[in-house]
């Protein structure tokens, strides 16, 4: 993994996360806040476990991961799901899997922004995060 995605990332714009989040099955009052919300991401490693952290004043969540192995992740949003990361092509690739239902949030590092793109249903969500 590049260590160009180790330290902090705060949100700077978004697009379409209401759409996103509708997609996955988040009712409104969770929507509403996770619109308002400002998340800032570290990213680490320690030998080969990664751990992203997402926090924001609305929920903070922390994962970490070996690439390629399957873990179990419980989201911002309370879903369970079976999740795996890959490094394809300079890009983290997450999978999220649960009740049957699948989505893909790829991080990529463009002109010094990390830019991550959500997708579920056809729906797709852009957010990007400058170091902070």
């Amino acid at each position: 993994m590049s260590k160009r995605f180790l330290g902090t990332w705060k949100l700077v714009s978004s697009e379409h996360f209401d759409d996103y989040m509708r997609a996955l099955g988040v009712g409104l009052a969770t929507r509403k806040l996770g619109n308002l919300a400002k998340p800032s991401v570290t990213i680490s490693k320690k030998g080969d476990v990664i751990t992203i952290r997402t926090e924001s004043t609305f929920k903070n969540t922390e994962i970490s991961f070996k690439l390629g192995q399957e873990f179990e992740e419980t989201t911002a949003d309370n879903r369970k799901a079976k999740t795996v990361i890959t490094l394809e092509r300079g890009s983290l690739n997450q999978v999220q899997k649960w009740d049957g239902k699948e989505t893909t949030i790829k991080r990529k590092l463009v002109d010094g922004k990390m830019v991550v793109e959500c997708k579920m249903k056809g729906v797709v969500c852009t957010r990007i995060y400058e170091k902070v």
